[in-house]
């Protein structure tokens, strides 16, 4: 998690919801689903082997579910849907809520054509002047390193609207939406929900190592933390865990890159191929995706909407290099200022 540091900023608004809100429905509580004529148990029921379903899975009630390799080798169906639920709020004064939050929220208000079509309009991001009731000089002001965290939301020489402007072009050349972006961190986050559920959650958990999404093999870390990070944008949005996806290059992937990046001394090489596959984020991420598009900027946390296409299999490599075309270094590493930014 990042550090955080100590502020007195008299303008920061922490927003409290009633568990009994209707905003927040409980979130679902299927057992078991229905594939291709057989049923299913849905974790904590285990198998021994592997269960001959998709993953990620929709069953026909909506439940979404993906499969997990516990540490004991043992194969589960996570209960994994993405859908608003009961507030996730930290607190040192009250017992912690662990609910879903509002999973579903885009941020409607501020980016109508996000809420329309799934990406923004650059004319509407050109011209945006506040988000959530604040100005954009300030969030970009509390996002960099050393405001509201150590770490920081972007990096010192980027801004909320540059990074918004430049995701957004990458999310588009990808061929996806913000809402698909979101929903592979979603299922992550929702795992390790569904681990405090049944009283598994550890601080150095280690239950689940592994995830299947989209024929792909995800090595899965994660940890608690002691505090939690407050958010830029002055919403309920908070984030307490340390969480870690990595996809391995095939064979003939490593060999892709090394063909399609020569130029690159080896160093260059490690740095694109490890940008690629892995993901370090907090449960901010998706939320932060779904609502804003906001990926964050340059910094440890960022969740990178090319490694997210990558890691689980929304795009396949030769997709991914199509779309950039031989700038796939320079995407995953520039950073995105105000002086870069596309047209």
């Amino acid at each position: 998690m990042k550090s955080i540091l100590p502020l007195n900023i008299s303008i920061f608004l922490l927003l409290s919801f009633s568990i009994n809100s209707p905003l927040y429905p409980k979130e679902q509580k299927a057992h078991q689903i229905y594939f291709d004529k057989h049923t299913f148990q849905l974790y904590p029921k285990v198998y021994a082997v592997f269960p001959e379903i998709p993953s990620p899975f929709t069953a026909k009630d909506g439940t979404e579910v993906l499969l997990a390799l516990t540490k004991d080798n043992q194969y589960a169906i996570m209960p994994v849907s993405v859908e608003n639920g009961s507030p996730l709020h930290y607190s040192r004064r009250v017992k912690s809520v662990f609910g879903k939050d509002q999973q579903l929220l885009i941020d409607a208000a501020d980016f109508p054509t996000l809420a329309n079509t799934g990406l923004h309009s650059d004319e509407e991001l050109k011209g945006k002047e506040m988000i959530t009731g604040f100005p954009v000089s300030l969030i970009t002001y509390i996002g960099l390193p050393g405001r509201f965290s150590g770490a920081g939301f972007m990096a010192e020489d980027e801004d909320i609207i540059s990074v918004l402007r430049t995701d957004n072009q990458i999310v588009k050349k990808l061929g996806l939406t913000h809402p698909q972006m979101a929903k592979p961190l979603y299922h992550v986050w929702n795992i390790i929900l569904k681990e405090i559920e049944l009283g598994n959650w550890g601080r150095y958990w280690d239950n689940i190592h592994y995830l299947f999404y989209n024929e792909r093999k995800i090595l899965f870390k994660a940890q608690g933390t002691k505090g939690w990070q407050i958010s830029i944008f002055q919403d309920e949005i908070q984030g307490s865990f340390d969480i870690e996806v990595k996809s391995v290059l095939t064979t003939v992937e490593k060999a892709f890159l090394k063909e399609n990046y020569s130029q690159l001394p080896v160093d260059q090489i490690n740095k694109l191929e490890e940008k690629l596959t892995t993901i370090h984020f907090s449960e901010m991420a998706p939320y932060y995706i779904m609502r804003y598009g906001f990926y964050e900027g340059h910094t440890d946390y960022r969740s990178d909407p090319i490694a997210i296409a990558f890691v689980f299999g929304l795009n396949s490599l030769q997709e991914i290099e199509n779309a950039f075309q031989g700038n796939l270094h320079n995407v995953l590493t520039n950073h995105f200022t105000s002086n870069t930014v596309k047209e």
